[in-house]
């Protein structure tokens, strides 16, 4: 190797330094994931009001799966995570907040329960947790980062990498036109295979997702999704 200055050498420090912190938060992240059991992740817009149909949809829901001795699983933040949260608290459930340094979510939501509530630096480091210990995605309406979460999680079924597990997105009219441009642009050039749009569920029936999910978890007992 040849000649490094000084600033070099500290940028190298400083990522071998890093694996430090990541491995710190996957142990933190292993440690209370376990111990929140069998539980759904539940996703959907920041930004969705408490006045907002969704906001409301997403308090009963949590609050419904909650009863059937399942965990609910959040980003942390406001809007649909928080109704996911404050439903699922309400009802006496486990409710978890996996939070994410954001400079338009700074603080928690405030009815994660405080053994179950998470802060990750990394973005990779909180996706693995989401992945891991959830047995069903119930997708609100949101933006990019729930967009994000979806279609990973549908990329890391299709390909095996995980084990399948149910995905429902809640709000029909508004996922209907993200069904419409899979079906007239990727399943028509060849990009997606038909089945593929049998990885998920569009529907406006809560209790139809909550038996569905019941049905799943009480198929399967293994949290191994890696």
């Amino acid at each position: 190797m040849g000649h490094m200055d000084s600033e070099e050498r500290k940028r190298l420090d400083w990522d071998a330094w890093r694996i430090f912190r990541i491995l710190s938060e996957f142990v933190d992240g292993f440690g209370t994931m376990t111990a929140l059991g069998p539980s759904v992740a539940i996703f959907g817009g920041a930004q969705t009001k408490g006045t907002d149909p969704f906001y409301e949809q997403a308090a009963v829901f949590a609050s419904k799966i909650v009863k059937k001795g399942l965990g609910v699983i959040t980003g942390g933040g406001p809007g649909i995570m928080e109704a996911a949260n404050e439903g699922a608290q309400a009802a006496g459930g486990k409710s978890c907040g996996l939070c994410i340094d954001l400079p338009t979510e700074e603080h928690p939501n405030p009815f994660i329960d405080e053994k179950f509530l998470l802060k990750f630096r990394y973005f990779f480091i909180r996706k693995v947790m989401f992945v891991r210990y959830a047995q069903a995605f119930v997708v609100f309406p949101g933006g990019f980062g729930t967009l994000d979460e979806l279609f990973e999680a549908l990329t890391l079924i299709k390909t095996k990498k995980i084990s399948r597990f149910p995905v429902f997105l809640v709000g029909a009219t508004f996922w209907e036109g993200a069904l419409k441009w899979l079906m007239e642009m990727t399943l028509k050039h060849g990009y997606i295979d038909p089945e593929d749009l049998k990885l998920f569920t569009i529907t406006d029936n809560l209790d139809e997702v909550v038996d569905k999910i019941t049905l799943h978890c009480n198929m399967s007992h293994s949290l191994e999704n890696f």
